[in-house]
């Protein structure tokens, strides 16, 4: 590959950010604040992306807010909690397993242990009902070709 080209496909290869200048704060230790923060608050209209990398107007609403809180003197936590309490949890990338989220946290592998076990005792159930239905000659028969 030339040179060139791939000095031109590492340009390329890097992450856009959607923050845009005019949002960026003068101080470079609140922007960088802000920075971490958003990196764990998501997008409301993405998705599983946080408001740094999103280009919707309500993620650069949020990016906003969230440097005016900052501004204003609130703490991190305190920045946060005031988007939390805004748009509630779902603007966490990682919410808490607290009160009702612990509920979210425990289906998954709950639903899983719960298939496995309806799946075990189907097969189980299968294995044992095929012999059921057969005669004393059958079962004498299958008894013989399982040894085998």
């Amino acid at each position: 590959m030339k040179p060139a080209l791939l000095a031109l496909a590492l340009v390329m290869a890097v992450p856009v950010h959607a923050v845009q200048p005019e949002e960026m704060l003068a101080d470079p230790a609140l922007e960088a604040r802000a920075r971490a923060l958003s990196k764990g608050l998501r997008c409301l209209v993405c998705r599983n992306e946080n408001i740094d990398d999103s280009d919707a107007q309500l993620a650069k609403d949020l990016r906003v807010l969230l440097r005016e809180r900052l501004v204003a003197g609130d703490s991190d936590e305190e920045a946060v909690a005031f988007l939390v309490d805004r748009y509630g949890e779902y603007v966490l990338l990682n919410p808490p397993a607290t009160g009702a989220n612990i509920l979210l946290w425990i289906a998954g592998p709950a639903m899983l242990l719960a298939g496995a076990g309806i799946a075990f005792a189907t097969f189980r159930r299968r294995g044992s009902a095929a012999a059921e239905g057969l005669s004393e000659e059958e079962k004498a028969r299958l008894a013989e070709i399982l040894k085998e």
